[in-house]
């Protein structure tokens, strides 16, 4: 018990030692230095005492002001998690902008759910979108019902097929066995009944 007790204060150690020496550098003007050391101050131990946890909040807003986009993304999803939605929506803007996929499909979800802000389903499109293409699965998704139920947008069969491809090609497995789906009525091909399918597994 006492070597687990000494292995639990030495990484603690290790961890503030590391938040120095990027502390250090931030000052130096290393951004990403700045960012490491906001990590360090609101990650782990350091997380549950509330003075470290705001100062490493502070490094990160500093990171994210000079044009770091993970660390904008780090605010955001603070808010966001925190439920402060109009405070997380300009750095998931940020991020989003600096090409951070959960950031666009943060604010994404924002604007579909109208959360603190106005609903606007065209809005939530672009994000998702943007998301979508920087390898997003379920933000494809999202597209694609978008284009199904014609939200802010008018329903289109061709384009909901398209998203479910490219959730699928993201790695998504609904996505594959839905544009599987659409791709065989596109064809004709009917899909096996359920009682077909039963029939197989006894051959």
């Amino acid at each position: 018990m006492r070597s687990v007790w000494l292995l639990i204060i030495g990484l603690g150690c290790l961890h503030a030692a590391e938040a120095e020496v990027q502390i250090e550098a931030c000052k130096t003007g290393n951004i990403q230095s700045c960012y490491e050391a906001g990590l360090a101050l609101t990650t782990g131990e350091n997380a549950k005492i509330q003075d470290k946890k705001e100062m490493g909040l502070e490094y990160i807003r500093k990171a994210c002001k000079y044009g770091e986009g993970k660390a904008c993304d780090v605010l955001g999803e603070n808010y966001f998690k925190e439920k402060h939605y109009q405070a997380a929506k300009p750095y998931l803007e940020a991020a989003c902008n600096k090409g951070v996929r959960s950031a666009c499909e943060g604010i994404g979800t924002i604007y579909r759910d109208g959360l603190e802000t106005r609903q606007d389903d065209v809005k939530a499109r672009e994000y998702y979108e943007k998301a979508c293409e920087l390898g997003g699965r379920d933000a494809c998704i999202n597209v694609a019902i978008i284009y199904r139920g014609g939200f802010g947008v008018e329903k289109n069969r061709e384009m909901e097929k398209t998203y479910h491809k490219k959730a699928c090609e993201n790695g998504s497995e609904m996505g594959c066995k839905q544009y599987k789906k659409m791709d065989n009525e596109d064809k004709g091909i009917e899909e096996p009944g359920i009682w077909e399918k039963l029939k197989s597994l006894f051959n």
